[in-house]
C-alpha cells in the first residue's frame, strides 16, 4: 500500500503530542545543566540514551568529536537529517535556546521512527556540538556525515517568527606584528614599534569599513600590546572577527584584511602574520520549498511564519556549512517578544518558559511532518535538489578543501595561514 505524506501527518502530530511531557523534561534537564563547546557530555549521553532505547542505531564520537553522534532509523535513500544542538553559552546558560532545538529534533526523530518504522528510507538524528564555538556541523560536513543526506532540518527559537534565517558568513583571524624592542628614551631610533603598527591597522580597518557592502564588517580587539611601558613593543597582536552577507563577500573581506596588514607592515617596517583561528561559517542558503512546508505545518499550531525583515542579520551559524551541501532549513520561532534578544539572561529564562514548551511541541510536530514530506514525496525532493543545485551565485565550491579560503597568499613581507585551527577554539555565533 502506498503511504502518502498527508496520510501520516496526523499520526505524527499525535505521536509528538503524546511525548510532549517527556520532551519538555529533556529540554528542562538540558537547561538545568548547561555545558559548553565540545564538553556537552551529559547532554550527549541523555540524547543518545533516549534514541538508543527507542531502537535507533547510535554512533558516537562522530567526526572525531567526543560529544557528536548520529542515530539512524531505517536504511538507504532517501535520507533526512534532523539536527540537534545542545551547547550553551558560558555565563548565560541556554540563552540561545539550544535545549529546545535538541528536544524538538529528538521528538521528531522518535515520532518518525515509530510511525514510519524505517520503511521509507532513513531518518538520521545528528548531534551537532559547539555551534556557539567550534563549528561542529562544519566538521561533520567535512567528515562526510551529510554526503548521503537529502535534506537537513532544524528550527531555532528566537524573538521573531521567520520562515528562514538571514545568517551571515563569519570567521576570525589573528593578526600579529613583529618589530624590534628598544628603550623608548635611551635608544628610541633602534626600536620598531609593533603596537604602533597594530594601532595603525585598526585605523585602516576603520576607514575601510565605510566602503564595505551591507552586512560586511570587521570588529577587532587587542590581545597583546607589549610587556612594559619602558620597552618598545617588539610584538603586538589583535584578533579580528569578519562577517559578510555571503561567503564570496567574506572571501573578499579576508583579502582586504590581508592587504591592510601588509600595507601597514611596509609602512612601519614591521613583519605581519595573518592566521585564521576559528572554524569558518558559510552563509546560510535556505531551501525555500522545504521552509515553506515547515511553515505550513507549524501554522497548525497557530504560529504564522513570515519572511525576515530586509536588512536585519541574525549572526552566523554552522548550519551555513551544511546548507552548501544539502537542502536545509533553519526557521525561527519566537519564544519571547521582538523587543528582546537572544544571548541574554532574559532569553535563557524564556527557554524554560510555558511559551517555550508550546513552541517545542509545535516545532517537533512541524519537523516530523516536513521530514515525512521529504521521505515520501519524490517530487518535493527533486524540487529541493534542483533549487539547491542552482545555488545563489555565492556558493563555495562543492567539497572545498577544509584548509582553504580561496584567498591568494599574502605578499612577501607578511606570513599567514588559513589552515583549519585545532578545535576547540571558539567563535561567537
Amino acid at each position: 500500500m502506498t503511504v502518502t505524506p498527508d496520510g501520516v501527518h496526523d499520526t505524527l502530530r499525535a505521536d509528538v503530542a503524546g511525548r510532549a511531557d517527556a520532551l519538555w523534561d529533556v529540554a528542562l534537564r538540558l537547561h538545568a545543566e548547561p555545558e559548553f563547546a565540545f564538553a556537552e557530555h551529559r547532554a550527549a549521553e541523555l540524547l543518545t540514551g533516549e534514541l538508543e532505547r527507542a531502537g535507533l542505531t547510535v554512533r558516537r564520537e562522530v567526526a572525531g568529536m567526543p560529544t557528536a553522534f548520529t542515530a539512524r532509523s531505517g536504511h538507504g535513500r532517501p535520507t533526512v537529517a534532523l539536527l540537534l544542538e545542545y551547547d550553551a553559552l558560558p555565563g548565560l546558560g541556554h540563552a540561545c535556546g539550544h535545549n529546545l532545538i535538541a528536544a524538538a529534533g529528538l521528538g521528531a526523530a522518535l515520532a518518525l521512527h515509530t510511525v514510519l518504522g524505517g520503511a521509507h528510507g532513513s531518518v538520521l538524528a545528528v548531534g551537532t556540538p559547539a555551534e556557539e564555538g567550534g563549528g561542529g556541523k562544519a566538521r561533520e560536513v567535512e567528515a562526510g556525515v551529510f554526503d548521503e543526506v537529502d535534506a537537513a532540518l532544524m528550527f531555532h527559537p528566537g524573538v521573531y517568527d521567520w520562515v528562514r534565517a538571514p545568517l551571515t558568513a563569519q570567521v576570525q583571524y589573528r593578526v600579529g606584528f613583529h618589530g624590534r624592542a628598544a628603550h623608548p628614551t635611551g635608544n628610541p631610533t633602534e626600536g620598531i614599534d609593533a603596537l604602533a603598527a597594530l594601532i595603525e591597522l585598526f585605523n585602516v580597518v576603520h576607514a575601510l569599513a565605510r566602503r564595505l557592502p551591507p552586512a560586511s564588517h570587521v570588529q577587532g580587539i587587542v590581545t597583546h600590546g607589549g610587556t612594559a611601558t619602558n620597552i618598545v613593543p617588539e610584538y603586538a597582536e589583535g584578533r579580528f572577527g569578519l562577517r559578510a552577507a555571503t561567503t564570496a563577500e567574506l572571501d573578499a573581506l579576508i583579502g582586504r584584511l590581508r592587504e591592510c596588514a601588509e600595507g601597514v607592515a611596509r609602512a612601519t617596517g614591521t613583519r605581519a602574520e595573518v592566521e585564521r583561528v576559528t572554524v569558518r561559517y558559510d552563509h546560510f542558503q535556505d531551501s525555500e520549498v522545504l521552509s515553506e512546508r515547515f511553515a505550513a505545518h507549524v501554522s497548525r499550531a497557530g504560529i504564522r511564519l513570515t519572511p525576515p525583515v530586509p536588512g536585519v542579520q541574525l549572526g552566523s551559524s554552522d548550519i551555513g556549512n551544511v546548507s552548501t551541501r544539502v537542502p536545509a532549513i533553519h526557521p525561527f520561532v519566537a519564544i519571547m517578544d521582538a523587543d528582546g534578544s537572544d544571548h541574554t539572561p532574559e532569553f535563557a529564562r524564556a527557554a524554560a518558559s510555558p511559551r517555550a514548551r508550546a513552541v517545542l511541541t509545535a516545532a517537533a510536530q512541524a519537523l516530523a511532518c516536513t521530514a515525512a514530506d521529504v521521505l515520501l514525496d519524490a517530487d518535493l525532493r527533486a524540487s529541493a535538489w534542483a533549487r539547491h543545485r542552482e545555488g545563489d551565485g555565492s556558493r563555495p565550491p562543492a567539497r572545498r578543501p577544509y584548509d582553504q579560503t580561496g584567498v591568494s597568499p599574502p605578499p612577501s613581507s607578511s606570513t599567514g595561514t588559513d589552515a583549519a585551527p585545532a578545535w576547540p577554539r571558539r567563535a561567537p555565533g
